[in-house]
């Protein structure tokens, strides 16, 4: 996963980017930027979650957590889906997962005073 993010991160570091791509990337960075949506985001890059387990661990409540979600799914960012009686959401991409264990991990590092990777 990493080779990926470094690949794609030198590959299109240069191309110009527009305006509509610039609102999404912020839109998007904006979702991640409430402390209770990334922790459920941080959640579902383990895997699928339903509501009951996602609000055992987030410290809000269930309808707090439910609403979250109904952000974070109107913004694209997750899939919610039947099983049974239970709603289950799943994060919609690859990439997002990474961009939050990325986000973790950068935070970790400043938290922690480990020092950062560098580029070279």
């Amino acid at each position: 996963m990493r080779a990926h993010i470094e690949m794609a991160s030198a590959e299109t570091v240069q191309e110009p980017v527009t305006r509509d791509h610039l609102t999404r990337t912020a839109e998007i960075l904006r979702h991640l930027a409430d402390p209770t949506r990334l922790h459920l985001l941080r959640l579902l890059v383990a895997g699928p979650r339903d509501v009951s387990e996602l609000t055992a661990q987030v410290e809000a409540s269930r309808s707090s957590v439910s609403q979250h979600l109904g952000r974070l799914r109107l913004a694209g960012l997750v899939r919610a889906g039947r099983d049974g009686r239970r709603m289950v959401y799943t994060l919609t991409s690859d990439h997002l997962a990474a961009l939050v264990a990325e986000a973790f991990q950068f935070a970790a590092h400043d938290l922690y005073e480990i020092p950062h990777h560098r580029r070279c």
